[in-house]
């Protein structure tokens, strides 16, 4: 996990295995919007929940939902409700679109360097000690020892702060942040140990051979606009879950050969290859309930330049609408 990627006070859904009604929703929501000025009716966030197999009240708590977590607000009290994403939401999606399809394009810039977090925690502060490997877990930590726990990089300023907001109150805790080089990185008593590396390779192999039919189909042009924005959907949910688990560390202290690249290369080509299928699918099962939405709907691309990747146009001579 790249340890300096973006945060900012908005609560999106925390990552679980397969994708919850809210978390799918997030994930639409940010791959195909790219305005707060857009209203979208709550009739057509059932529509395209629909395509996945949610039920019209799974949709409405996973909207529900993300209001709570500010991800979108709704718009006046109009019945039915009519939304529109929060611009704290609009700032998260385009930085964190950027960060999944950029990452893996280089060979990360590596020091040597890790911060280590060592704590305590009395036996009746149970609790605690949950919530502070909670915590570290959430700011890409993992445990070298029992109370030992490492991260690549030298950025601590923000889990210095959750650690002193979960333990300061919490009688006989200590705990203590340092950095840290380690003369033995690859070994079997380095921080290399730490992680299942050879449980993430299998993860890449195991995602380039999922989607290598669609691959080829998508290279054929025989794949339809509703498998399309699935498929394409489907991609992104698994290929974000490495970008927010893999530590991104150097070549030294890989498993050789890492499947890393081709699972890049997979994602990429599917993702390039699908959107503006998927995008095309979103608005014409949106459009009945949502007349603008051929205006508003989008989709970010890769392709011409995968480290930067940006909104795509909206269709030939319909002007994508901005914030």
């Amino acid at each position: 996990m790249n340890a300096e990627q973006p945060t900012d006070d908005v609560r999106t859904p925390r990552a679980q295995l397969g994708s919850s009604p809210q978390h799918l929703l997030a994930t639409l929501l940010g791959e195909y919007l790219d305005s707060a000025d857009a209203d979208l009716p709550s009739a057509a966030v059932i529509a395209m929940l629909r395509e996945f197999g949610i039920t019209e009240p799974s949709a409405r708590a996973a909207l529900s939902r993300l209001v709570k977590r500010g991800l979108i607000a709704a718009r006046g009290n109009t019945r039915p409700p009519v939304y529109h994403l929060t611009p704290a939401a609009i700032a998260r999606h385009r930085s964190r679109m950027r960060y999944f399809l950029d990452f893996g394009a280089r060979p990360p810039h590596w020091t040597g360097d890790w911060v280590v977090v060592s704590f305590s925690v009395p036996s009746s502060g149970q609790a605690a000690r949950h919530a502070v490997r909670r915590a570290l877990t959430g700011h890409g930590f993992v445990g070298l020892y029992d109370s030992v726990w490492i991260r690549p990089g030298s950025h601590a300023g923000a889990v210095r702060a959750e650690l002193t907001a979960l333990l300061h109150a919490v009688e006989g805790a200590r705990w203590s942040v340092l950095h840290a080089r380690f003369d033995e990185e690859s070994g079997p008593h380095g921080p290399a140990a730490a992680y299942d590396l050879t449980g993430l390779a299998a993860g890449y192999t195991a995602f380039v051979a999922r989607y290598a039919p669609l691959r080829a189909a998508a290279r054929r042009g025989s794949v339809d606009p509703a498998t399309a924005l699935v498929a394409r959907t489907s991609a992104m949910d698994s290929w974000r879950r490495f970008a927010d688990t893999d530590p991104d560390l150097p070549a030294h202290l890989l498993p050789q050969p890492w499947p890393r690249q081709q699972a890049r290369e997979t994602f990429l080509d599917v993702h390039g290859a699908l959107g503006a299928l998927a995008r095309a699918r979103l608005v014409e099962v949106a459009a009945p309930h949502w007349p603008a939405a051929a205006g508003w709907i989008t989709h970010f691309d890769a392709t011409r330049d995968a480290t930067r990747p940006e909104p795509a146009d909206g269709p030939p001579g319909v002007p994508r609408r901005t914030d």
